[in-house]
């Protein structure tokens, strides 16, 4: 079933100019090093990613264009795929305020989670963000309609099992779920009935 928000921020098509605003960003820090395929962290680039240290000596900027930054063209496709997947369902279900709350609350609660639990980490990606839009997402549609969302919160677990790998910050997915999931369980807890519309669809999907 997709549930629809009447306010939806459909008619903006954020999740097009997100990827565009990452996809830009690639290319600049791409020109910066000078290769296509793997970022190489020149002065420019590190100041925008997030070096734990840095952050704590005041850069505190860094939580936020650190989710602008990719590592390679492959960490860059994979974070696009799945944004253009959440993102263009999120603007089925959200106003454009609330899709904005749950991408950057997202990554910046992951990129916070990682700044307290990894003292020295380098991160860049927009992981946490589109961890965010998932978790949000699937709550978001569940609890609209009346179901548990523990089969959303099992399917979240998975996804972060599966995403999980050398060199993967972990801690930004992690945060960007629970943020997600809490989001999205408050806008469904808060939505007036008259502002939700729903589909004659059956119920297939894993959420």
């Amino acid at each position: 079933m997709i549930v629809q928000n009447v306010k939806s921020s459909q008619k903006y098509k954020i999740t097009y100019i997100l990827i565009a605003a990452n996809i830009l960003m690639y290319i600049y820090t791409s020109i910066q090093g000078g290769d296509f395929l793997v970022t190489n962290f020149t002065y420019t680039t590190v100041q925008l990613a997030q070096f734990n240290a840095a952050v704590y000596l005041g850069a505190y900027y860094q939580l936020f264009t650190s989710m602008f930054i990719h590592a390679s063209i492959i960490h860059l496709a994979g974070n696009m795929l799945f944004l253009l997947i959440f993102g263009l369902r999120a603007e089925e279900m959200f106003s454009l305020p609330e899709y904005l709350a749950v991408y950057f609350l997202g990554g910046l609660a992951g990129n916070v989670l990682s700044l307290l639990l990894g003292p020295n980490l380098f991160s860049v990606g927009a992981s946490g963000a589109v961890f965010a839009m998932f978790g949000a997402c699937a709550v978001y549609a569940r609890r609209s309609i009346g179901q548990s969302i523990m089969g959303a919160l099992i399917f979240g677990f998975f996804l972060l099992i599966i995403s999980s790998g050398e060199n993967v910050n972990y801690l930004a997915h992690i945060g960007g779920l629970v943020a997600g999931v809490a989001t999205g369980y408050i806008f469904a807890r808060t939505r007036k009935p008259h502002e939700v519309a729903y589909q004659t669809y059956s119920y297939t999907g894993p959420f």
